[in-house]
């Protein structure tokens, strides 16, 4: 008996395809796991974005995503890769100085962006002079940022940046707000709205939650972010959201983006 034409069609479609999951979207551990599902956005043909969520001085599981994400890109090479970080690199984890080491000197060799969160925000505004920022700098783990660094927590501001290594200080300096790839838009917190891009603010980039959370507002894009923490990763037909609690007991999860697709790691 002759097989139907659709399925005929549908067997060579679904052997061309990137295989999709529609079990539960649990991450995986190995880039050799990965399981791919639906995305609410898409990408040009032969890009794939690598975004990893709020890092929070979690370098030994920042080095586990980045061996993976380079072992992946050996098995499965793609023309135009990119990796993206979400910003809020230090405090809460156990090494904010490791984490900005190994993104200066030992993160995968392939076109990167490096976006600013809010907790980057706040010890650049404190370097800037801004004691108010200090202070909630220092609640919010830079006491144990400091500590990272070699340095005693009590040490008065005015000291911190000739203290500070002066290549990590130029690459917080140098940390983008916003980047844009396909119909996707990466940055930390979010966005207002009804707020037209090049109006948004830096408070809200960096540190929105309400109402962009719970917004159902057709925004034109996707947005890929992190700052909110919760115990996994939500996506709805606007937003992404990638932090997952690193630093606080929780993963540090990358979402691994291309064409109509998305699949997860975590360490």
């Amino acid at each position: 008996m002759r097989r139907p034409v659709r399925r005929l069609m549908k067997a060579a479609l679904d052997s061309a395809a990137i295989p999709t999951f529609s079990g539960p979207r649990v991450p995986a551990a190995t880039a050799d796991a990965l399981h791919f599902f639906i995305a609410p956005g898409v990408l040009p043909k032969g890009h794939r974005v690598y975004a990893i969520g709020d890092i929070h001085g979690c370098r030994a599981e920042l080095e586990t995503l980045h061996r993976e994400i380079v072992r992946d890109l050996a098995d499965r090479p793609v023309p135009r890769p990119l990796l993206i970080h979400l910003g809020d690199y230090i405090d809460n984890g156990p090494d904010s100085a490791g984490v900005i080491a190994h993104l200066l000197t030992g993160a995968p060799a392939i076109p990167t962006v490096n976006l600013l969160g809010d907790h980057e925000r706040m010890l650049l505004d404190a370097l800037g002079g801004d004691r108010a920022a200090a202070t909630d700098w220092l609640w919010a783990g830079g006491r144990g940022t400091l500590e990272s660094w070699g340095l005693n927590p009590d040490l008065p501001r005015e000291a911190w940046e000739s203290a500070l290594p002066a290549d990590h200080v130029a690459f917080l300096r140098g940390l983008k707000r916003t980047h844009h790839v396909g119909n996707y838009m990466f940055v930390h917190a979010g966005v207002r709205p009804g707020v037209l891009l090049t109006e948004q603010t830096l408070d809200d980039l960096t540190g929105i939650r309400q109402p962009f959370l719970w917004s159902e507002q057709d925004l034109g894009f996707i947005v890929v972010h992190g700052h909110s923490a919760g115990p996994s990763v939500i996506r709805t037909d606007h937003r992404i959201g990638l932090d997952t609690g690193a630093g606080m007991g929780g993963t540090l999860t990358c979402a691994v983006l291309e064409d109509d697709v998305i699949a997860l790691l975590a360490a």
